[in-house]
C-alpha cells in the first residue's frame, strides 16, 4: 500500500469518527501580526506571533528570518525548512546542524499524505556491539566516550533534506543556501546563549579546530557581541548549494569528515569514505493515531519519541483533561498526575522495545493498538502513583526485558516548525546530540556524537539488546516531530522540541495545552515543564511548583525539580490564519506574513 493511500484511509477514518470537526480551537484574546524583523522584543504575556499567509518558528531570529525569506519567494515548507537548518548550522553550531541527523514529518494539503523522513546517524562498518565496553567488559562512562570519533555516526540530514526536497521542494536547492553562506562570510554575533555555552563546555579547548574558533587567542570564551566569521562553513555550503548532497558525502568534504574522526586525539574513531558514500535516507510511513477529535502523527522507529508520545495520548484518551485546564498558568496536580503515569507505562515499553527496525522486529503496531493502550491505562490509580512500572506484552513483541538497557541522550537539539502558503506542514527535529557533539570540526561544522544513543551494554540475562550497536545501524532517538490533523485531514498543528528523553514530555504537555485546555500555542508552550521517564516525577525548577510538589508526594510520586529546557518552535492554524509559538526559554522566535 503507497504512503497516500495509507493517508486517505486515516483521513477518511477521521471525518467518519468526528464528522469534520474543526481545526484547534484558539480561545482568548491574541495579539496581531507581529514585525517579520529578526530582531525579537520580549513579551509581556503568553501571546503567539500572528500571520495569515505562511509561519516559520525556529530557535534562532537568523535562522527564522532564512526561513521567512524562502517563504516570501514563494517557497515550500521544505525550502524554509532547509534554509532555517543551514543557518542554524551557523548559528546554534551547539545543537545541530550538517554534522549530525535528522527527522522531520511532512503533511501535503493538497495530496493528503503524510509522509516521515528519516535522517538519523547510521554506525560504520567498524561499529560493533562491545564498542563502549572498556578492557574488563563494564560500560564506559558517557563522559570518557562522548568526546573524540569513536562517537561520530554518519551524518545524515543533508541526505534527507535533499531527498525531502526533490519531493517537495519548489525553489531552486543552491538559493536554499544563500542566507547561511553570506551570513558565514559577513560573521554573525555571538549571542548570550552561545557565549554561555561555550563558557560552559571545558572540552573544547581539548580540541584545537573548535578551540581555535569558539575561544580567543588567550583561551577565553568567545564574548556576547563578537563578530564570528565562519569562511570554511561558507565554502562547504557553496559546494553543496553547487553540487547536492554527493558533495558532502564523496570528495574532499567526505575525506576531511573521516580524517577528523579517524585522527582524533581522543577515542579516534574508524570512518571510511564508504560510509559516507554508502549513506541513504530514509522516507517512512509515519505512525498516527487518534486523539479525540484530531490526528497525532509523528516519527515511528528509530526513533521513540513519535510512539512514546501517541501511546501517552492514547493511555490518557479515557480521562476527562479538559476538566482538569490549568488555572492562571498553575498545573492541577490532578492532571499531572495522570499524565506523567502514563509516561511511566510509555517510557517502560520504549526501554525495552524500540530500536532501528532495520535490525530486529519492533512491534510498533501492537505499541499503538488501542487495546492494548485502554489495558494500560487500566495501570493508573487517579489518586495514587503505581512507582516504576513494567513493560507490557504488546502483540509482536520482542523478548520481554525486565531490566531497561541504559544508552545515553543528549539534549543539544533544535527544532523548526513550518506552515506554509498552500497549508503545507513541516516539522524537523535535528540534533548533534551532546552540546557541540563530539568537539570534532570539519570544513568549518561540528561533527556529532550520535553512537552513545545506543547501549553500552549490548546484552544482558536475556540475550542481546535491541539497540546496541551494529554496522549500519540507527542509534535509539527521542526526537518527536509532531503533526496533528483535524476532521478535513488539514495539519492544524506542527511542534517539537529539543531535549533528549525528555523531549517526549514537553511535546506531550504542549499538545495537551492545546488539544485539551484550548490555549494558544504560546501559553502552551509556556505551561511549566513536567515530565516522567519511568522513575522519579521531574518539574521545572524556574516554575518554583511547591504547591504542586507537595501533591504530587502525597500521591506517592518521588519529585525532583530541575531546570527542564525545553526549546519548543511550533505553528497552529488558527481562525483567521496562523499562530507561531516559540519557546522562551532559548531564543528562538517564530515569524510569519
Amino acid at each position: 500500500m503507497t504512503r497516500s493511500a495509507k493517508s486517505t484511509i486515516l483521513v477518511l477514518a477521521l471525518l467518519t469518527l468526528v464528522g469534520g470537526c474543526a481545526g484547534v480551537a484558539q480561545k482568548g484574546a491574541e495579539v496581531a501580526a507581529q514585525s517579520s524583523a529578526a530582531k525579537v522584543k520580549p513579551r509581556k504575556a503568553a501571546l503567539p506571533v500572528r500571520a495569515s499567509r505562511h509561519m516559520i518558528s525556529t530557535a534562532n531570529p537568523l535562522a527564522t528570518k532564512a526561513g521567512l525569506e524562502m517563504l516570501r519567494a514563494g517557497g515550500s515548507a521544505v525550502d524554509a525548512a532547509i534554509a532555517a537548518q543551514m543557518v542554524l548550522t551557523l548559528v546554534e553550531p551547539q545543537s545541530s546542524g550538517i554534522g549530525g541527523g535528522g527527522f522531520l514529518i511532512h503533511a501535503s494539503a493538497e495530496s493528503g499524505e503524510i509522509a516521515a523522513y528519516d535522517g538519523r546517524e547510521t554506525a560504520p562498518a567498524s561499529a560493533f556491539p562491545g564498542m563502549f565496553l572498556d578492557k574488563e567488559g563494564a560500560p564506559r562512562a558517557f563522559r570518557d566516550v562522548v568526546a573524540g570519533g569513536l562517537s561520530v555516526g554518519v551524518p545524515g540530514v543533508l541526505r534527507m533534506l535533499e531527498l525531502a526536497h526533490k519531493e517537495h521542494g519548489v525553489l531552486p536547492w543552491a538559493k536554499l543556501f544563500a542566507p547561511a553562506i553570506k551570513l558565514a562570510e559577513d560573521g554573525f554575533l555571538i549571542s548570550r546563549r552561545l557565549h554561555r555555552i561555550i563558557t560552559w563546555d571545558k572540552r573544547l579547548k581539548d580540541f584545537p579546530k573548535a578551540a581555535g574558533y569558539f575561544l580567543d587567542k588567550n583561551g577565553a570564551p568567545l564574548l556576547t557581541g563578537v563578530k564570528l566569521v565562519n569562511k570554511p562553513l561558507a565554502e562547504t555550503f557553496r559546494l553543496i548549494a553547487e553540487k547536492g548532497a554527493d558533495a558532502f558525502y564523496t570528495g574532499g568534504i567526505a575525506a576531511d569528515i573521516a580524517a577528523a574522526v579517524n585522527g582524533a586525539q581522543y577515542n579516534p574513531g574508524a570512518m571510511t569514505l564508504a560510509d559516507l558514500a554508502d549513506y541513504k535516507a530514509v522516507k517512512r510511513d509515519p505512525v498516527c493515531l487518534f486523539y479525540r477529535i484530531w490526528m497525532v502523527c509523528g516519527m515511528g522507529p528509530p526513533s521513540s519519541g513519535g510512539v512514546a508520545t501517541l501511546q501517552i495520548l492514547g493511555i490518557l484518551q479515557k480521562f476527562d483533561l479538559a476538566g482538569m485546564k490549568p488555572v492562571d498558568g498553575a498545573l492541577k496536580a490532578e492532571a499531572v498526575h495522570l499524565i506523567v503515569e502514563a509516561g511511566r507505562l510509555a517510557f517502560a515499553d520504549r526501554d525495552v522495545y524500540i530500536a532501528d527496525p532495520g535490525f530486529g522486529v519492533v512491534p510498533t503496531d501492537g505499541l499503538l493498538d488501542p487495546g492494548y493502550l485502554e489495558a494500560r491505562a487500566q495501570k493508573i490509580s487517579p489518586a495514587k502513583s503505581m512507582g516504576v512500572a513494567a513493560p507490557g506484552t504488546p502483540g509482536g513483541g520482542a523478548a520481554l526485558r525486565l531490566t531497561p538497557p541504559v544508552s545515553n541522550e543528549g539534549a543539544s537539539t533544535s527544532h523548526i516548525s513550518v506552515i506554509d502558503h498552500k497549508g503545507d506542514a513541516v516539522s524537523f527535529t535535528s540534533s548533534i546530540e551532546y552540546l557541540f557533539g563530539s568537539r570534532l570540526m570539519a570544513r568549518g561544522f561540528m561533527l556529532n556524537n550520535q553512537l552513545t544513543g545506543f547501549s553500552f551494554s549490548p546484552s544482558d540475562d536475556n540475550g542481546p539488546v535491541p539497540n546496541r550497536a551494529e554496522p549500519g545501524k540507527r542509534p535509539r532517538s527521542s526526537m518527536a516531530p509532531t503533526l496533528a490533523l483535524d476532521g478535513e485531514g488539514n495539519a492544524v498543528l506542527a511542534l517539537g522540541s529539543p531535549g533528549g528523553s525528555y523531549i517526549i514530555g514537553y511535546v506531550v504537555k504542549t499538545l495537551i495545552g492545546v488539544l485539551d485546555w484550548g490555549m494558544n500555542i504560546q501559553r502552551a508552550i509556556e505551561l511549566p515543564n513536567f515530565a516522567n521517564r519511568n522513575g522519579p516525577t521531574d518539574l521545572e525548577k524556574s516554575a518554583k511548583p511547591k504547591a504542586l510538589a507537595k501533591a504530587l508526594r502525597a500521591m506517592g510520586h518521588q519529585v525532583r525539580l530541575k531546570p527542564l529546557v525545553s526549546g519548543l518552535h511550533a505553528v497552529a492554524v488558527v481562525n483567521k490564519g496562523l499562530a507561531g509559538g516559540a519557546d522562551p526559554r532559548r531564543e528562538g522566535v517564530a515569524l510569519g506574513d
